[in-house]
């Protein structure tokens, strides 16, 4: 599992032997974007579960950003087939470094 910060909240992230789950809490309530492994080098984000209470503040994009933060450091590239996700890619041009086309 790893972990990091955004905004005051902590994401972690839990890995499977296939893919796995970024995680947020805020206010009782869990933000979850899951991904799937495609070999070494790109992961898809094929999920993003977000409860009602939260929707609206920002929580989905930091999950997103997280995600592009963390490829970026380990030089993966992210095919976002989750609608939600592959709108933050259309609305932040500067995430198109790790956009797996």
């Amino acid at each position: 599992m790893t972990e990091g910060r955004d905004g005051g909240s902590m994401i972690e992230r839990e890995d499977g032997p296939s893919g796995g789950v970024y995680r947020m809490q805020l206010d009782g309530q869990a933000a979850e974007m899951t991904f799937s492994r495609a070999g070494e080098r790109l992961i898809i984000i094929d999920h993003t579960d977000m409860p009602a209470a939260l929707r609206g503040r920002g929580v989905g994009e930091s999950l997103v950003r997280h995600a592009v933060e963390e490829a970026r450091r380990a030089g993966t590239k992210i095919f976002p087939l989750c609608p939600f996700a592959a709108a933050q890619f259309r609305k932040h041009p500067e995430f198109q470094d790790v956009l797996s086309k």
